[in-house]
């Protein structure tokens, strides 16, 4: 079986994602043709939300998203023949704990350490943080490079360790609360409202590709915004719009938004 994979993709705008899901296409082409299971990279829920639209579509297949724990936001998807029993399949991570002194290490010291390494973003799942050691979710294949290569984070001094599953626990979200008035939900407006940017220095970053809503890159500064919508804007960090607690007499809503540290 051959598929047309433009088919699939061609209402896909983000040229990125559409090398994504083509990959996602290649693994669905043989599975089907080899009755195997196949594994995609770590996926972000955007990216997962397109791939299970293109999945929906073939009735003899099955899939299972996995990231280790409940709540985690970087998933693989497995994908297997519909006759497969889902409690045989091998999930095809490793499980690793960073611990030594790693108290003033931040999320992105972390990552650059393991890329710097020369791998790859999608072979990595997420990075939790936790009070006395840091578990990082990887693909299975680069596991014990990791394992054996990842000795320092910047200056400090590291022991990579391997875990089981069953080991790991949701890590601690902590987040700053701003409660301010705004002129509407547009993203524009709540963008300089969150990070005291002006309107115009907003507008520049969402049309120049650096905002993403929901993981999503949005390029449309008046594209409205929605209670629980996740904002990740490049070189600021990512918030969430928690709530809308109120209108003023002028008719400017006030919201809670969670700035994430």
């Amino acid at each position: 079986m051959k598929l047309n994979k433009e088919e699939y993709i061609s209402h896909i705008k983000d040229i990125n994602k559409q090398i994504i899901m083509r990959k996602l296409l290649d693994k669905i082409e043989i599975s089907i043709n080899q009755h195997t299971i196949e594994y995609t990279d770590f996926l972000d829920p955007f990216e997962r939300f397109l791939a299970k639209s293109i999945l929906n579509r073939f009735n003899n297949l099955k899939y299972l998203e996995f990231g280790g724990t409940s709540n985690s936001e970087r998933k693989i998807i497995i994908i297997y023949p519909f006759y497969y029993i889902e409690n045989d399949l091998d999930n095809k991570l490793k499980f690793l704990r960073i611990i030594g002194d790693i108290n003033s290490l931040l999320h992105k010291d972390f990552l650059g350490a393991i890329l710097g390494l020369g791998i790859n973003r999608p072979k990595i799942g997420d990075i939790q943080i936790h009070d006395d050691h840091v578990d990082v979710i990887v693909k299975e294949e680069i596991g014990d490079f990791i394992l054996y290569n990842l000795e320092k984070i910047g200056n400090k001094n590291v022991k990579v360790i391997e875990v089981a599953q069953e080991d790991l626990k949701e890590p601690k979200i902590e987040y700053e609360v701003i409660n301010k008035f705004v002129q509407s939900l547009r993203l524009d407006v709540v963008l300089s409202t969150t990070y005291n940017l002006s309107r115009q220095d907003s507008i520049n970053m969402i049309k120049s590709g650096k905002v993403k809503v929901n993981w999503e890159e949005i390029t449309k500064p008046s594209r409205e915004l929605k209670t629980g919508d996740i904002i990740s804007a490049k070189g600021y960090g990512r918030s969430i719009l928690h709530s809308i607690d109120g209108v003023s007499k002028k008719g400017r809503l006030l919201v809670t938004v969670r700035i994430l540290i």
